[in-house]
């Protein structure tokens, strides 16, 4: 049988890297990393291989599913559709617009074809409740990035092949493929920094990346905020800020300063475990290197100070003058564009959940508030439910209450492949093709990788006549909802065309027929400095002081005076391992074989406090629930501080996923809190949860 080859970047984690997909005849027979892809080298991590497995997987659905009972039967695309905006609408009629809510999950930002056509069909439904997964990961770098440069992808990228001195916070790369820095093979990247510079990594755990590190320290969960202060403070004892690049393009950097140098500090170490003289240090490390950049990620993000740390992580890198410079961070110019006219810039507040008066944020409402919005009766409650790519059981706050409610839903519909945790209880599952059969163009994680980068992913298969690309469902949806209310639907226009229509519009001179030509992608160069010609504020300036984070570092001051003993108790964090893409892919035989990686890691001095043996099985409790799992003994755990992976918990009834079943492990979301968010921005908080362990 003759073998060839095609090439695709591989659509399964923020990393992007170039695959070589190797074919017998019509079978998928091999993977490997492309040698020619100008960004990724030839690089792949377990993630790509396991395409394999996802390609032959019994267990994923290739038609469509209706709930008879307890059990599935297989219905044809039409009746599908018919039944899907049937449905809705009859929901809708009798309950209103808002009876419809909508979740996203993280996948839909892999796919081309959900990103482009998913806003349509949401604005033809309607309904102020749409929730994603950016709510439980991102929501605080977009937020800031709105209110200090106008726009949520206005997102300053750590230029990571140029700096000579990285401070990172809560972020483990090696593990995740960058995220929000989209940047492959990072592991070399980041040791080719130490070679020539500096990485120092503050996390509570001693990660795969702070193993590579030049330095590492550990910090106490939720105390970042009052680290990054107590940072600033040691940057301005160094001297004045270095400002001047930004001439008349930057407004409130005083009263930032002024607000920020008034906050005592004494107690830093105390409530860190950081000694003041170590922030020093670094501080005056951070000012001495020639190009220095700041950056934190999901440990970061996901607490209740996750908005005010990273707009004290931006005035880092303004006040040392490295923003918007070589080295430093930078805006990357993707060649189709997410920021300018006719985007989404990330408004706040024009409309707010039901139950608790939350606000949206770029369009959406806090998953946190999800499950009260579907449970809560009254007038506008959520009774019919759309799910796209998404497991909001295993990823949302409190995943029992969800979990719970959902049952209790008139109507609720899935576009998924897999019969998972959530989608069990969908009365209609509509499954996507494979995206190998689709043309694909990587927006978002290009608008955020570390260099400019196109590359166009054609399909590398035809579909069979018994499949639907995920635009197709979208369109067959929403022209079946349309008939359903009496609207008229516009037909969707295919991938390709939207693709090409994106590009003429991007200003970068590429099209696509130059993409189609390099099959292994472009490397369009380094990044460049553009932030201050891109600026989408009212003021035209970076607003270095927005009123809302001056109030939020007021309360942080009167929390740290008030803080209580109990905050030092056990505290947990999360995970995620280079091989897990959090609930996606554990039906992958890949992806779970080898060591155990479900544990609960605990510093062995906890243990031995407790009583509790290396192995043993533990009771977990938290304020909203609890868990039972296996401990681990680990000293790159921070005393006082436990760590769980996200992503488990799959032995479920009703849950069709063979391998995934037998995967050991709970689910981290059956301790979160739903009412524990950033006020801020309304990102759920889930690390740095106070629990208790003891043995079971």
């Amino acid at each position: 049988m003759p073998r060839y080859s095609r090439f695709r970047a591989c659509p399964l984690c923020e990393a992007i890297c170039g695959l070589e997909l190797q074919f017998e005849d019509d079978r998928l027979v091999a993977i490997r990393g492309d040698g020619a892809d100008p960004f990724s080298h030839g690089h792949i991590c377990p993630k790509g291989n396991a395409i394999l497995d996802l390609e032959t997987d019994p267990d994923r659905l290739t038609k469509p599913m209706r709930r008879v009972g307890d059990d599935w039967r297989e219905i044809g695309w039409e009746e599908a559709f018919a039944l899907a905006g049937q449905r809705l609408a009859e929901v809708q009629k009798q309950h209103g617009a808002s009876a419809v809510a909508a979740y996203l999950g993280n996948p839909n930002v892999h796919h081309f074809g959900h990103i482009a056509t998913l806003p349509a069909l949401l604005r033809t439904i309607r309904t102020p409740n749409v929730f994603s997964a950016s709510s439980v990961d991102q929501w605080p770098h977009q937020f800031v990035n709105a209110a200090m440069y106008g726009h949520q992808f206005l997102l300053p990228i750590p230029d990571i092949d140029r700096t000579d001195y990285f401070l990172m916070l809560g972020a483990n790369p090696v593990a995740s493929n960058g995220s929000l820095m989209t940047a492959p093979g990072v592991a070399k990247r980041l040791k080719a920094l130490t070679v020539r510079g500096k990485l120092v990594v503050i996390d509570p755990r001693r990660t795969e990346t702070a193993a590579i590190a030049s330095e590492h320290h550990f910090i106490r969960p939720g105390s970042d905020a009052l680290f990054l202060v107590a940072f600033l403070q040691a940057l301005v004892r160094t001297g004045p800020a270095r400002i001047t690049a930004y001439g008349e393009k930057i407004t409130g950097m005083g009263a930032a300063l002024a607000a920020i140098t008034a906050i005592d500090c004494h107690g830093v170490e105390a409530h860190t475990g950081i000694a003041m003289t170590t922030i020093d240090r670094l501080a005056n490390e951070f000012m001495a290197a020639s190009r220095a950049v700041a950056y934190g990620r999901m440990g970061v993000s996901v607490q209740a100070n996750g908005t005010l740390c990273q707009w004290l992580l931006q005035l880092m890198n303004v006040y040392s003058g490295n923003l918007d410079r070589e080295g430093g961070a930078l805006v990357n110019e993707p060649a189709i564009a997410v920021t300018g006219p006719g985007t989404n810039r990330g408004q706040r507040g024009r409309w707010h959940s039901r139950v608790r008066g939350l606000p949206e944020f770029g369009g959406e409402l806090p998953v946190a508030a999800l499950t009260e919005e579907i449970a809560t009766a009254g007038v506008g409650q959520v009774r019919a439910l759309l799910t796209i790519a998404g497991n909001p059981v295993l990823s949302t706050p409190d995943g029992r209450a969800l979990d719970a409610a959902i049952v209790g839903l008139d109507f609720y519909i899935a576009i998924d492949f897999y019969i998972n945790e959530t989608t069990r209880h969908a009365d209609l599952i509509l499954p996507p093709a494979s995206s190998l059969t689709q043309y694909h163009y990587d927006m978002i994680f290009n608008a955020f990788a570390v260099r400019r980068v196109a590359r166009l992913n054609v399909p590398v298969r035809e579909r069979n006549t018994e499949e639907r690309a995920d635009w197709e469902i979208v369109n067959g949806i929403g022209a079946a909802y349309s008939a359903a209310v009496g609207k008229q639907w516009v037909p969707l226009l295919p991938p390709r065309e939207m693709i090409a229509t994106c590009l003429a519009q991007g200003g970068s001179g590429l099209d696509i027929a130059m993409l189609e030509a390099a099959p292994h992608g472009l490397d369009l160069g380094p990044l460049r400095p553009s932030l201050l010609s891109r600026l989408e504020t009212e003021s035209g300036k970076i607003e270095a002081a927005p009123a809302i984070f001056l109030d939020e570092l007021d309360l942080l001051a009167q929390r740290m005076r008030h803080e209580s003993a109990a905050a030092f108790s056990l505290r947990l964090i999360g995970r995620r391992d280079v091989r897990s893409n959090n609930s996606w892919m554990h039906n992958a035989p890949r992806l779970v074989k080898g060591k155990l990686r479900h544990q609960l890691l605990m510093h062995p001095d906890d243990l031995a406090a407790r009583r509790i043996d290396d192995g043993a099985r533990v009771r977990v409790r938290s304020k909203t629930g609890e868990i039972i799992t296996e401990v681990a003994a680990s000293t790159e755990m921070m005393p006082g501080v436990v760590c769980l992976p996200h992503g488990y918990g799959h032995a479920r009834d009703g849950v069709r996923l063979a391998r995934a079943r037998q995967v050991a492990g709970e689910s981290y979301n059956d301790l979160t809190d739903a009412l524990a968010i950033d006020a801020l921005c309304g990102n759920a908080a889930l690390n740095g949860l106070l629990v208790e362990v003891e043995l079971a």
